[in-house]
C-alpha cells in the first residue's frame, strides 16, 4: 500500500491534491502542535487587479502548545459570506458558477474545528475532481505506534502500524528533512513528489504560481485538473 500523510491544510495548492491522488490512502496528521501563519486556516487567490491576497477562516484564541486537533473556528465572525465575497473578482472565470456552487455546498454545514473543515473540503474538491482516495483524520484512527524519536519518525511509524504498507509519498521540500535509511530498515520506500505547476491562463493577470486549488478550479475543468495532477517527477 503506498501511504501519503499531511497536515490538513485550507484549499491547499495543486500539488497537495497530486499526493493525494497518487497514494492508497491519505491520512490527515492533526495532533502535531498548531503552527501559525501557515496553511491549515489560510490560503492565496488572485487579488483584484493583480497580484495576490489570503482568504482564511477566523480561528479562537489558544495556547501556543495547542495541537491542530483543538483548534477552534470562531464561528462569531461572518467568514463564510466573507469569503463568498473575496471571490466575486473571479466571476469572468470559465467555471466560476461551479466552483460557487462547490464552496455553497461545502458551507451549508456547521463546523466547530478546523480540522473537520480542512477535511470536509478536501473531500469534496476530491469528489469535484475525481480523486477516489481514502482520506481518514489521524486522531480517530486508534493506532498504536511506536513513540517518535525524531520529527521524521511519525509517518515511518503511523507507515508500521498500518498492515501492506510499503511506499510512503511526501512533497519534496522534505527530503533533506527524512533520514532514507530508516525507511529502508522498515522495507518502506519513500518516495518525493515534484509537481510540475504548469502556467495556466487567470484572466488577464499575469500568472501566479502555487495559488490554492480554487484558482487552479476557476480557470480549469476537473478533466484538465486531472491532467495537471498527473504531471509529476518522483525524486
Amino acid at each position: 500500500m503506498r501511504l501519503g500523510i499531511m497536515q490538513p491544510y485550507f484549499f491547499p495548492y495543486l500539488g497537495y491534491f497530486s499526493l493525494i491522488k497518487h497514494v492508497d490512502k491519505f491520512i490527515l496528521f492533526d495532533t502535531a502542535q498548531f503552527i501559525r501563519h501557515g496553511w491549515i486556516e489560510r490560503n492565496r487567490i488572485l487579488k483584484p487587479g493583480g497580484g495576490w491576497q489570503y482568504f482564511s477562516v477566523p480561528l479562537c484564541k489558544h495556547s501556543q502548545k495547542t495541537p491542530i486537533n483543538k483548534i477552534e473556528i470562531n464561528n462569531q465572525i461572518s467568514w463564510k459570506s466573507k469569503i463568498l465575497a473575496q471571490m466575486v473578482h473571479y466571476k469572468k472565470a470559465p467555471y466560476y458558477e461551479a466552483v460557487i456552487h462547490l464552496l455553497q455546498d461545502i458551507f451549508q454545514e456547521d463546523f466547530k474545528d478546523i480540522v473537520s473543515f480542512d477535511c470536509c473540503s478536501l473531500k469534496k474538491v476530491c469528489d469535484y475532481l475525481d480523486i477516489k482516495t481514502e482520506i481518514t483524520v489521524f486522531s480517530t484512527m486508534e493506532l498504536h505506534i511506536e513513540d517518535a524519536n525524531a520529527p521524521d519518525e511519525w509517518a515511518l511509524n503511523i507507515c508500521k502500524s498500518l498492515p501492506n504498507t510499503d511506499e510512503y509519498w511526501n512533497p519534496p521540500g522534505g527530503k533533506d528533512f527524512f533520514d532514507i535509511n530508516k525507511y529502508m530498515d522498515a522495507n518502506i520506500n519513500i518516495c518525493f513528489q515534484q509537481v510540475n505547476l504548469s502556467e495556466y491562463k487567470q484572466g488577464k493577470n499575469p500568472f501566479e504560481k502555487g495559488l490554492s486549488i480554487i484558482d487552479v478550479m476557476m480557470y480549469n475543468s476537473p478533466s484538465m485538473i486531472g491532467m495537471m495532477l498527473d504531471d509529476f517527477t518522483l525524486l
